[in-house]
């Protein structure tokens, strides 16, 4: 028996595909009339059990949880629990805007976060239920702040950085041994994209991400709103477009893995998981990431209850249990993802804890850059510009 609704995946197209399917029969009677004492006989039995199921329906990215944790949490409070996941913070922001999403608990990233809080469709915290607040790390609390003034409003769940995932063997054989691996050369030079074109290279499919990287290559402001700033990183972008496979949030995990493609541009904790996938299988796919010299994004995913949450008190039964230290550390070790809280790391393990690409030094976090938040129309300009280039137009 699964504890939880198990893992429902949305994809871009607002389908949903449920791991676990729950079949009830009903049997029919001889006469109306017994149809209806069966059934009033039914309701009189379940409502009170009904009554007293607790549920909270969580919504968050795919593969970034242990699910023991979530088996684990139903069997200390008996709350089940319904875990949605997505592949973009656009599938949770469209919900999220249209409302009525039935969803107690999201997991969005900072930047979309703050126009969240500005369109008021989250709930202000009430830090009373949260018992393990003292647990966070001021600094990630700090960078949460830019997003959510005062920490009134989410809770960081997992932070990491987006750079380079890298099949070392295959990039080297086509540019060579002496080609530093360590620079977003690899990706942002047509002259080495189209040298591993063949091999297959993914980006994120997200602006959120790429424009401010392509900005900070280019040695601009990588939070720049100049037209003359943004048609620069545009055109860089255009140059490279031939030369990548696709456009994927999520599937350039498996692809690493699998030694399908030899680069992704992707987020720290997938790539990890890409190498330590790829040397599970041992097929000799060999995975590295990469922070590039020349600087990278900054990024903290946090816990937020919708305004319209249905099941406000389960929410943050699920919160609190989140920020207990040994809980947040088991799913830092699941998923290779840095979290906010400073109790945890006597729990994390101790490879993951002092790997660099996980938590970077103090030398690499002076090379991160967070991306800030756009008002609408400097948003529209950038998605605009991001079609551009995903459709090479």
């Amino acid at each position: 028996m699964i504890p939880f609704e198990g893992l429902r995946r949305h994809d871009g197209d607002g389908n949903s595909e449920a791991d676990v399917l729950v079949k009830r029969n009903f049997h029919a009677f001889g006469t109306a009339l017994g149809a209806i004492a069966a059934l009033s006989a039914i309701i009189g039995l379940s409502s009170p059990a009904s009554a007293q199921e607790r549920v909270v329906n969580v919504y968050n990215w795919s593969d970034y949880i242990d699910e023991s944790i979530l088996s684990d949490f139903t069997k200390e409070t008996g709350i089940k629990v319904v875990y949605d996941v997505f592949d973009s913070n656009e599938i949770l922001e469209t919900k999220l805007l249209a409302g009525g999403t039935g969803y107690d608990v999201v997991v969005p990233t900072g930047t979309f976060l703050a126009r969240q809080i500005n369109a008021g469709v989250f709930q202000e915290l009430d830090k009373s239920k949260l018992s393990n607040w003292d647990n966070l790390d001021p600094d990630i609390l700090e960078r949460l702040a830019m997003y959510d003034p005062g920490n009134e409003h989410a809770v960081n769940y997992m932070w990491g950085t987006t750079g380079l995932g890298i099949n070392s063997k295959m990039v080297k054989e086509r540019l060579g041994e002496d080609q530093p691996l360590n620079s977003w050369d690899l990706l942002f030079k047509p002259e080495l994209a189209e040298k591993l074109s063949d091999c297959g290279i993914y980006m994120l499919n997200t602006p959120e991400e790429v424009v401010p990287a392509a900005l900070n290559y280019l040695g601009l402001d990588p939070n720049s709103d100049n037209p003359d700033d943004l048609q620069k990183a545009e055109d860089l972008l255009l140059s490279i477009r031939p030369y990548v496979r696709k456009f994927h949030s999520s599937e350039y995990i498996e692809a690493l893995a699998n030694g399908d493609i030899c680069m992704a541009h992707g987020w720290s904790g997938d790539i990890l998981q890409s190498r330590d996938r790829a040397a599970e299988a041992g097929q000799g796919v060999e995975i590295q990431y990469v922070i590039p010299k020349e600087g990278a994004v900054i990024w903290v995913d946090n816990m937020a209850i919708p305004a319209d949450a249905p099941h406000t008190e389960e929410a943050y039964e699920f919160i609190n249990y989140m920020m207990r230290p040994e809980v947040i550390a088991k799913a830092t070790n699941f998923v290779n993802y840095a979290n906010g809280n400073a109790a945890a790391d006597e729990f994390v393990e101790p490879a993951i804890l002092n790997d660099p690409s996980v938590y970077p030094d103090k030398e690499t976090r002076q090379r991160l850059f967070a991306v800030q938040p756009k008002g609408p129309r400097e948003q529209r300009l950038q998605t605009r510009l991001w079609t551009r280039v995903v459709t090479g137009q």
